[in-house]
């Protein structure tokens, strides 16, 4: 019998790191999807990145994932949001070609050692003894592996709704998976019901761009990778235009006719990227509401009205959107719906993602009550790093909320759980000083090449990066500037004030308005740095006492993470604890103090009585 080490459930975008990552890990892994034309495949906008976003993408680069130098190969749009803000909320977003997107990502998956692909469609998971053996597909294919990971996305009962009608699907034009979600229940999984939507599409020759507001890339782009050097694709611009009160008008018509407002629609929506009828109804003193017109590729003509997410009748997406500056004409091309879902609450998981009903079963993606690109590739990355793990019975793989905002994010996952879809923000963040897009390479890299994940070319150039970068900051503290005549007329010819005591370079560069390009005319040395050194330079010094008291908070979290807790606790047997407090710690069973601390409802009461407890039974010293 044929076992393979790791079995990746669907090839979205969580699928395809895990498949990538556990296979580049030498774990023999297959990969397993409904359909083998739609790997990788923007089910909505097919864009990349964003606010919070961009940070997951970039620590999924640093580790060796493929989503960011797969959006380079495929961006068409190339854009650093909040640059007139500090840099930890800087973000890259990226339009990228749809269909570019998921052949590049097809091939580089049939390209991979270690990984073999199928199609097909998962109606149970074989179980024995609480441990997860394979997978039986519809048609009573059975494959064998140590552990499995599912990333099913949107199709657990997947249902699409379009005013009053609704129908059966993944997605549109997938059949959903019906048998699984069945089975996961039979299991004893805590399953529960999510929506999602998408927009209509639109036919760009029925748009009169002469009426929109351009959207151009930033110029130069800056890639998405740290590997990527150049980009040097086609690029085009993105359109701006807004809704009025004639739009509003046209979706409150609707409303009797809505799946949202009608009850139809069971599910939780995603509060951060509400449907248009959300907005307007709920905004009712806004006159109108920002729609980006986006190019769904080079050779297409279809465009993808963002920001005008519907499940409203056919007829009235038709009126709303000929309402609408500049789309006076248009045509659909496809219609907007919304899907619901089933998922699985993720307080079901440990850190690792593993499941703690079912040993060696992972879960990663929108099985986990997330939504996005972005947050199912992380978590699938993740879910790919520690199967392969458990599979050559290595130790596990979990990045903290001071490594990563993935590990922000798990751990709001497995710790809080959900009641809406989960969506990355920066200000999820604690640390997010920290954990800059800029510096994903610097804290991860090296992480990732100890588990055998990055490869030797990767963690070299970060070395070398890491190298160049305490140089200069060797050079800058050994230069000094000392008060004359030909100091304050250096400075002076520079745009500098003049010192009035002897200053190193680096605490010139501590003051406002000093910049590391200011230095490189002083000092011969670091004229020719790196753009990215520069930059690492220019931050550490700047931020330098923002750093240090953000490290002394790591320091002290830390400490409660430390302390570890065992997971046969009786928590009933701890004085103190309300039964509420004991039934939560129950169920999601933390692995330190500190994770007990971020349970929601767990009083800082409650900690003081764990830690007295511990203390007395001698688990902790």
């Amino acid at each position: 019998m044929d076992v393979f080490d790791v079995i990746v459930v669907g090839a979205g975008h969580a699928g395809c790191e895990a498949a990538l990552a556990s296979s580049r890990m030498k774990a023999k892994t297959l990969l397993i999807t409904i359909n083998l034309d739609h790997i990788a495949f923007m089910s909505c906008n097919p864009a990349v990145g964003g606010i919070g976003k961009g940070h997951l993408v970039k620590e999924i680069d640093a580790l060796d994932g493929e989503m960011a130098i797969n959006t380079d190969a495929a961006g068409i749009q190339f854009r650093i949001l909040n640059m007139k803000k500090g840099p930890a909320v800087r973000s890259t977003r990226v339009q990228t070609d749809k269909m570019r997107y998921a052949l590049r990502m097809k091939k580089r998956l049939e390209m991979q050692e270690n990984l073999l692909i199928r199609q097909g469609i998962i109606e149970r998971l074989l179980v024995d003894d609480e441990k997860v053996t394979g997978v039986e597909t519809k048609w009573g294919e059975k494959f064998y592996g140590k552990t499995v990971i599912l990333t099913t996305g949107t199709f657990l009962r997947g249902l699409i709704h379009i005013g009053l009608e609704h129908f059966e699907a993944g997605r549109m034009g997938d059949f959903p998976s019906v048998g699984l979600s069945l089975c996961l229940k039979e299991l004893g999984f805590e399953i529960g019901r999510l929506k999602t939507g998408t927009c209509p599409r639109l036919d760009g020759r029925t748009i009169d761009f002469s009426k929109l507001e351009p959207q151009e890339s930033d110029n130069p782009p800056r890639p998405f990778s740290f590997l990527t050097k150049k980009i040097k694709n086609k690029l085009v611009p993105c359109y701006l235009t807004y809704t009025n009160l004639t739009t509003h008008e046209a979706i409150l018509s609707g409303l009797d006719r809505s799946p949202l407002y009608t009850g139809k629609i069971k599910g939780t929506g995603v509060r951060y990227c509400p449907s248009i009828e959300d907005k307007v109804v709920k905004f009712r003193e806004k006159e109108r509401h920002r729609i980006f017109i986006e190019p769904e590729g080079l050779d297409t003509v279809e465009y993808y009205p963002n920001g005008l997410a519907t499940s409203l009748p056919l007829d009235i997406q038709m009126r709303m959107l000929r309402s609408i500056k500049g789309l006076e004409n248009v045509e659909i091309t496809r219609p907007g719906y919304a899907i619901e879902y089933d998922f699985a609450n993720p307080t079901q998981l440990f850190p690792t993602l593993e499941t703690k009903r079912i040993k060696n079963l992972f879960f990663a993606g929108q099985i986990n009550g997330t939504t996005g690109y972005e947050e199912a590739a992380a978590q699938g990355l993740i879910a790919g790093i520690n199967a392969a793990l458990k599979a050559k019975g290595e130790d596990e793989f979990i990045l903290g909320r001071d490594e990563a905002y993935i590990g922000v994010m798990i751990d709001d996952l497995v710790t809080k759980g959900v009641d809406e879809p989960y969506r990355m923000f920066t200000s999820r963040a604690e640390n997010r000083l920290f954990l800059r897009e800029d510096n994903a390479d610097l804290r991860l890299t090296e992480k990732g090449y100890s588990i055998g994940l990055v490869s030797k070319k990767r963690y070299d150039m970060v070395v070398k990066k890491k190298k160049r970068i305490e140089n200069v900051h060797e050079i800058l503290r050994s230069v000094r500037l000392r008060p004359s005549k030909q100091t304050e007329e250096m400075l002076k010819n520079h745009g500098l004030e003049p010192i009035k005591n002897p200053i190193t370079l680096e605490e010139l560069l501590k003051k406002p308005g000093v910049t590391i390009e200011h230095l490189k005319k002083i000092e011969d040395r670091i004229r020719d740095i790196d753009e990215d050194v520069a930059y690492q330079v220019e931050l550490n010094i700047k931020y330098h006492g923002y750093k240090d008291r953000q490290i002394e908070m790591i320091n002290r979290a830390k400490k409660m993470e430390e302390k570890k807790i065992p997971q046969h606790i009786r928590y009933e047997e701890v004085p103190g604890l309300s039964r509420e407090i004991v039934e939560k710690l129950s169920r999601i069973k933390p692995l330190s103090i500190g994770q007990a601390s971020r349970i929601p409802g767990v009083t800082p009461a409650a900690i003081t009585a764990l830690m007295i407890y511990f203390k007395k039974t001698g688990i902790f010293k």
